[in-house]
């Protein structure tokens, strides 16, 4: 029988990008030794779980998410060994730990594709991908470029992202058996879940026809009419309960959260149906534009469309593949979504992004549900706008013929200490992406035990928000005009004002905490928010 523990139903999970974490040897590159030896800080933040990105054997020609050995370690990243060493050690100190998997595609460096390679065309290994004799469709990559690459023999095989990252074929009993046993794998040693990797992608249409819309990196459905052939299929649903009945033979409970880009959130919410995925990141949350009006509509569209399944929703704001929201929000209100940032470009106004990223991570952890942090967030971490180019490692960067900055922005390692090499992030000077200059500022160092300091702002929400029970709370509009938005959450009021000129808080509420210091008529200024015991 499937575990009565919901954990997952109003945890705050903090995704670690390996890589960008902590670095324990001094080569430059995060490993699970450096994440390890820092859990101690997440917990005395407050989260309770941790998601770890991709650390599986890898030529990390996507950072990871090109997996060649599902059920090793990149020697880049530690061994099976230092693996079981973090998951105990996360246990120890009572916190989640949720990998990744990335069934949609494997390495090109994969056992099966180069045996698909060496057995020629119409052979059973082939099977397992998706070769034609000719491109069937006009299919581009969403990292540019067509989506078809042609082998020595002449064949055609598909790929959705990378060319070093061809799909598999989910309609091959062989594929999800295997990816059976490699749930099995890490669930017997001990992981608490996974995030998975464009879980709305698996099952394409069986006539693989011709797709028109332009192709993104991510998201790009829309809302209305039918999902494109390549997302969002049907099939995948019998998947993933097959995947639940898995993970129910375990105790206490394992969860999946989808990485699923679709809309609208009706369509999103099938993804977490009772015998389907636990969560689903709530994208259409993290793309909503720094309005009253429409963060309103997509926070009522969301509690509306997961509850209608049973289901909690996974709120976000930043993760590994959008550009960091104190950054995004340092826009105008409804700039477009920007596919990284680099030198040349429009810059954002570094210290309204920082207000309002602090005000809207209030207003996140004040909403019933569940949500994710990223790695740096709590710093209050901007994007690194001006890396150089020459330093650019995203396969969208090349593929886009360089008309995408691409991800590297958001991935550069972040800081520990103000005054040590690389910042603390590792014991020598080295990291893989350069840090800016100006990352010292942030430095948690520089923030722990200071009052007012982003990463203090967060410890005291996420102690508030359990003290207060938040995410396991409902939510009750208060009334509302203009560029406010209030709401009751149990006995708490969170209000944010998203206008121009100071509003008041209502006369009986106590300030338990706000984004930023209140006016000194106890007003609540633009691009602040405040809890408040009413």
């Amino acid at each position: 029988m499937p575990s009565t523990d919901a954990w997952w139903r109003d945890a705050v999970i903090y995704q670690i990008y390996p890589r960008s974490f902590a670095d324990g040897n001094g080569d430059g590159m995060g490993d699970l030794p450096g994440i390890t030896a820092r859990l101690p800080r997440l917990r005395e933040l407050g989260i309770d779980a941790v998601w770890l990105s991709p650390f599986y054997v890898s030529p990390q020609h996507d950072a990871g998410y090109d997996v060649a050995d599902y059920r090793d370690v990149d020697p880049r990243f530690g061994s099976l060994g230092d693996a079981d060493k973090l998951i105990a050690t996360a246990h120890d100190l009572g916190l989640k730990l949720i990998v990744d998997l990335v069934p949609n595609h494997t390495s090109s460096e994969h056992a099966w594709f180069k045996a698909a390679l060496a057995a020629g065309p119409g052979s059973p290994e082939r099977e397992r991908y998706i070769f034609r004799d000719e491109p069937p469709n006009n299919w581009k990559s969403v990292f540019g470029g067509p989506a078809w690459q042609q082998v020595d023999d002449g064949q055609w095989y598909l790929h959705l992202f990378d060319v070093s990252q061809p799909d598999l074929n989910w309609d091959h009993p062989e594929v999800r058996a295997e990816f059976l046993d490699i749930l099995r794998f890490w669930l017997d040693r001990g992981v608490d879940g996974f995030r998975v990797d464009v879980a709305h992608g698996l099952v394409k249409d069986a006539q693989l026809t011709d797709w028109t819309a332009p192709s993104v990196v991510l998201g790009g459905l829309e809302p209305a009419g039918p999902p494109p052939p390549m997302w969002d299929q049907e099939g995948v649903h019998e998947i993933y309960r097959q995947w639940r009945a898995v993970l129910d033979g375990y105790s206490p409970a394992r969860i999946m959260v989808a990485e699923a880009w679709v809309q609208p959130e009706e369509r999103l919410a099938r993804y977490v149906r009772p015998d389907e995925m636990h969560q689903a990141f709530n994208f259409p949350y993290l793309e909503a534009p720094w309005k009253a009006g429409e963060l309103r509509e997509v926070i009522d569209s969301s509690l509306a469309a997961t509850g209608s399944v049973g289901a909690t929703t996974t709120w976000v704001l930043s993760n590994h593949d959008v550009v960091r929201h104190a950054s995004r929000l340092g826009f105008p209100a409804g700039t477009g979504r920007k596919p990284g940032i680099g030198i040349g470009d429009p810059q954002p106004d570094t210290g309204l992004g920082l207000r309002r990223a602090r005000a809207a991570t209030l207003l996140m952890l004040g909403l019933p549900g569940s949500a994710y942090l990223y790695q740096g967030e709590e710093l209050g971490l901007p994007e690194h706008t001006t890396l150089a180019d020459e330093f650019r490692q995203d396969p969208a960067w090349e593929r886009s013929g360089h008309a995408e900055r691409g991800r590297d922005g958001c991935r550069v390692p972040i800081p520990w200490e103000a005054d040590a090499p690389s910042y603390g992030f590792g014991p020598g000077d080295d990291s893989w992406l350069p840090q800016p200059t100006s990352w010292a500022e942030y430095a948690l160092d520089r923030q722990v035990d200071v009052p007012g300091s982003t990463y203090e702002l967060y410890r005291s929400a996420l102690a508030t928000r359990r003290e207060h029970h938040l995410g396991g709370g409902s939510l009750i509009w208060s009334s509302t005009e203009g560029d406010v938005l209030a709401f009751r959450n149990g006995g708490i009021l969170v209000l944010t004002n998203f206008g121009q000129e100071p509003v008041a808080l209502p006369s009986d509420a106590r300030v338990l905490l706000s984004s930023e210091p209140l006016g000194d008529d106890g007003r609540v200024p633009a691009d602040v928010t405040v809890w408040a015991a009413v």
